[in-house]
């Protein structure tokens, strides 16, 4: 009897698996469109580099109370239906956009902005953290199939925000600012209607904390990947967001190029993540290969915005080429890293409160990123896109030195796939 139920049991985790992906792939690309409607529609408008960063400050500190939250709520309540208020959330966030005037004032619009992408922030990592909750739940215990459904999931979910970038520039181009906003709800009520419709409500329910200091007791290995991420996330973010928009956009290049350039680096760096698994040797504890792999790709990674803010400083001829390069390598590197870490904690995460292990480490995610966005602004006034790349060498070196503390063994050790 046992035997015959576990193709079942496998095929409704497949299955529940690919809704879940689906799902996020549309969020995901409405979510990528949304960053460069904001970022473009108000450079446009005249707002400094530093106003342009703290539009999206809230999006990332509402994110970082959403993911603890989402997490301990997708425990309690089912990941399916954290799914849909994730969804919906953003709905109601881009309806709060749409409804803005041109004749209110500077510090109305920016107030109103805010909040907006506060709401789309909350809503961005209740359906992150309900999503990659459901992968640990449908893919069970074999390591090696956990490993190739979250980088599948993580790689293709960054290329749907790649695709996203290009498509917030086209909609604002065709439809703009507030036709961009309904067209991307209309097409996210679709999909909130398929989730509801599709996946079983009480999937991945169980016993929530019932403390505050419960919920934040995670395991050494979360706390530390926890940390790791912080800095991974804020190095990337310190250039990303802020300063090689505004740094491409002054050295000539049009909307259009910049939002290809950022599309296309996504679109890359999501292929690699995906591809992951065949970059980095297995081992049958889950643990004893991976973790040095994390730690060789952290050290290399860290070399590149060193090595490139050292170019730009010698005066290299057409500095804009030479970080458009530089900073593809950056993705590949950053990708694979990226892809070890979402694997590594879930091996580290206990199975009965995963959503709670994975809320948590993404939390730390939205700090760094909040940390980076912050920093990209005050860096690029401060010191133009050199200053971005040092700092963001900087916290990689950190995370390099968070990672020599990573534990080799779990304390569950999966299965070999």
């Amino acid at each position: 009897m046992s035997s015959g139920a576990m193709p079942s049991a496998n095929a409704s985790g497949t299955r529940n698996y690919a809704i879940v992906t689906a799902a996020y792939w549309g969020f995901t690309l409405t979510d990528g469109a949304l960053r460069m409607l904001v970022l473009l529609h108000f450079f446009r408008l005249g707002y400094s580099p530093f106003t342009l960063a703290f539009l999206f400050l809230l999006y990332e500190a509402a994110g970082i109370g959403a993911n603890l939250m989402g997490g301990w709520l997708a425990t309690r309540f089912g990941i399916a239906r954290m799914l849909a208020v994730g969804l919906t959330t953003q709905i109601l966030g881009f309806l709060m956009l749409s409804v803005m005037s041109p004749a209110w004032g500077a510090a109305l619009s920016v107030a109103w902005v805010v909040a907006a992408q506060g709401v789309c922030g909350v809503a961005k990592d209740l359906t992150k953290t309900a999503s990659k909750s459901a992968i640990k739940l449908t893919a069970g215990d074999a390591s090696g199939r956990l490993f190739r459904w979250v980088a599948f999931f993580t790689g293709s979910k960054n290329a749907m925000k790649g695709v996203g970038f290009f498509l917030g520039g086209l909609l604002l181009q065709l439809l703009g600012f507030r036709g961009a906003l309904w067209a991307m709800a209309a097409m996210l009520g679709v999909i909130l209607a398929g989730v509801v419709l599709s996946l079983p409500p009480l999937m991945g329910k169980a016993n929530a904390s019932r403390s505050a200091r419960e919920l934040f007791a995670r395991n050494r290995g979360v706390n530390l990947l926890a940390a790791a991420r912080v800095v991974l996330f804020g190095a990337r973010d310190v250039w990303f967001v802020v300063g090689l928009p505004v740094f491409l956009y002054a050295s000539g290049w049009t909307f259009t190029m910049v939002g290809g350039f950022l599309a296309l680096w996504t679109i890359g760096y999501g292929v690699v993540q995906a591809a992951a698994p065949a970059l980095v040797r297995r081992s049958s504890d889950g643990l004893s290969t991976e973790v040095p792999a994390a730690r060789l790709w952290s050290l290399l990674l860290a070399a590149i915005p060193l090595a490139l803010a050292a170019a730009v400083m010698a005066g290299v001829a057409r500095p804009d080429l030479v970080v458009v390069v530089g900073l593809a390598a950056f993705g590949f590197a950053f990708a694979v890293n990226s892809s070890i870490h979402s694997y590594l904690v879930l091996v580290y995460a206990g199975s009965e409160k995963a959503a709670e292990d994975v809320g948590f480490y993404y939390a730390a995610n939205a700090a760094g990123r909040f940390g980076g966005i912050l920093l990209s602004g005050l860096l690029y006034g401060w010191g133009g896109l050199t200053a971005c790349l040092l700092g963001s060498g900087l916290m990689l070196a950190s995370c390099w030195l968070v990672t020599l503390c990573l534990p080799t063994r779990g304390t569950e050790t999966p299965e070999a796939a």
